[in-house]
């Protein structure tokens, strides 16, 4: 079969980027963690290879979600002439995808690779686990026409949260937090009966003679 591999040049691309998780097996029943990125901290060598393997698929999950996939990274399934799927002949193209790929048979190595939209479905026990994310072009952007922008009103602010799960009751004119607040000056909301003004008592006139 004619190999995968498309020897047309990428250009304006960088290099796609894999970081590889793997478990190695000593001659005195032991088994190691290595990590292809140096700076990462293993376990030291075990008999648990339950334990082991849990601790990689961890590891390597931790690269995926950490990894920014790049819009302009080239396909690094096309840097190794695209082997995972010789079978089947392509030209890279699409958009670039972050694969996790892991062979439960085997269990012992786990990828995590920068591909490109058409290798990606090809390879075995490879799972999409991001996309890069395109931004909008700048002349698209400087393209749209100058509108002046919408006069609104304000938003009015929401309401305050208090202790409880609820929510503090709307501001009423006069900078109180409540209908029922007043300040100390203020007359009462119900008016007052009025007292009856004093009467002064009548003088009788004293009758002459």
């Amino acid at each position: 079969m004619t190999t995968a591999f498309d020897a047309s040049p990428t250009a304006g691309r960088i290099p796609g980027r894999a970081w590889t998780v793997r478990i190695t097996g000593h001659a005195d029943r032991t088994a190691s963690v290595s990590c292809s990125v140096a700076a990462c901290t293993m376990p030291p060598r075990s008999r648990n290879l339950s334990a082991l393997r849990a601790f990689a698929a961890r590891h390597a999950a931790a690269h995926a979600r950490a990894a920014t996939v790049r819009p302009d990274a080239a396909c690094h399934c096309r840097a190794r002439h695209c082997t995972a799927h010789e079978e089947t002949r392509v030209a890279c193209a699409g958009e670039v995808l972050l694969v996790l790929r892991h062979d439960p048979v085997v269990g012992r190595v786990w990828s995590v690779e920068e591909v490109c939209a058409v290798c990606a479905p090809l390879i075995p026990h490879a799972t999409v686990v991001a996309r890069a994310t395109r931004a909008v072009p700048a002349a698209r952007r400087d393209s749209r026409p100058d509108r002046p922008a919408p006069t609104t009103a304000a938003p009015a602010p929401p309401p305050a949260a208090v202790p409880g799960g609820f929510s503090a009751p709307p501001a009423v004119p006069g900078g109180f937090s409540s209908a029922g607040a007043a300040p100390p000056d203020a007359p009462s909301g119900t008016p007052r009966r009025r007292g009856r003004a004093a009467r002064h008592p009548r003088r009788r006139s004293r009758s002459r003679g």
